[in-house]
């Protein structure tokens, strides 16, 4: 009999170890920081996130929240203390964040550029010019369907520069404000035979699913240069500061550049490097 109880206890004592164990496995494993990002859709859109962040992940045992909004959104969040960094393009609007005091530190990261888009039978007439702004007068003037990103993102405050820049205000049927993220643009603008605006790097991405084709580029107006801005933590003191600058410092140093500067859809690279 006793033998019996000394076996049963020694049953129990190796299953409450390994329910200790297991315990404090899940609380180690649920106690890894969390990085919390907003960023423009088009990074997420063009697949360049699911490939950047892990290896950050695992050397800095956290877990990085994206948060997809257009860049004005994820400003937003970033004055709001509601993220702890943000990747966006748009940069006036970035040097501004940091001038009001919200953000710190802003490091480019890459760029593309914007191209129109718009259908093979072209019924404006902008296949070939290099200047965005004349290209978007000639749709207005034809009222050839446009849709827009309407969401105040990084590419929607591009194309209002170009709209400005011509002395138009777009309005009227032609017009469609989606208020929707790159990829559903795209879609959209497909589905109606239209133009849009859209950043070169969702467009490669988006190839498969679209037969629209670059009929404008070139043009200097049209650069897109991304930045990272680590949120303010004398705004907001909850931020992650110290993992927030070891995620600028992982994007701008040669891990993250190359892994950017390889990052290839179609056999075609979506973002570049400043030199």
């Amino acid at each position: 009999m006793a033998h019996i109880k000394d076996t049963a206890m020694k049953r129990f004592r190796i299953l409450l170890a390994a329910v200790l164990a297991s315990l404090l496995f899940c609380g180690v494993a649920t106690a890894a920081e969390h990085l919390r990002l907003a960023t423009t859709t088009s990074t997420e859109n063009s697949g360049l996130l699911a490939v950047l962040l892990p290896p950050f992940e695992k050397a800095n045992d956290c877990k990085v929240d994206v948060i997809a909004v257009g860049t004005g959104k994820a400003i937003k969040l970033g004055e709001t203390g509601d993220v702890d960094v943000i990747l966006v393009h748009a940069r006036a609007r970035e040097e501004k964040f940091v001038a009001e005091g919200y953000g710190v530190n802003r490091r480019d990261v890459m760029y593309n550029d914007f191209v129109i888009l718009g259908p093979a039978e072209d019924p404006a007439g902008i296949k070939g010019l290099a200047d965005g702004a004349e290209a978007l007068k000639k749709i207005a003037a034809a009222q050839a369907t446009f849709v827009s990103r309407g969401d105040d993102s990084g590419t929607h405050t591009k194309e209002k520069s170009l709209w400005k820049k011509v002395d138009i205000t777009p309005e009227g049927q032609w017009y469609l404000e989606a208020g929707r993220g790159m990829g559903e643009v795209i879609t959209m603008a497909t589905e109606r035979r239209g133009y849009t605006l859209a950043d070169r790097g969702t467009f490669i991405a988006y190839k498969s699913k679209t037969d629209l084709q670059v009929l404008t580029e070139g043009d200097k107006a049209l650069f897109n240069p991304y930045g990272v801005i680590p949120v303010n933590p004398k705004k907001h003191p909850h931020v992650k500061i110290d993992l927030a600058e070891a995620f600028v410092a992982y994007l701008t140093g040669a891990e993250g550049q190359s892994i950017i500067a390889n990052y290839r859809k179609n056999g075609e690279p979506l973002f570049f490097l400043y030199k």
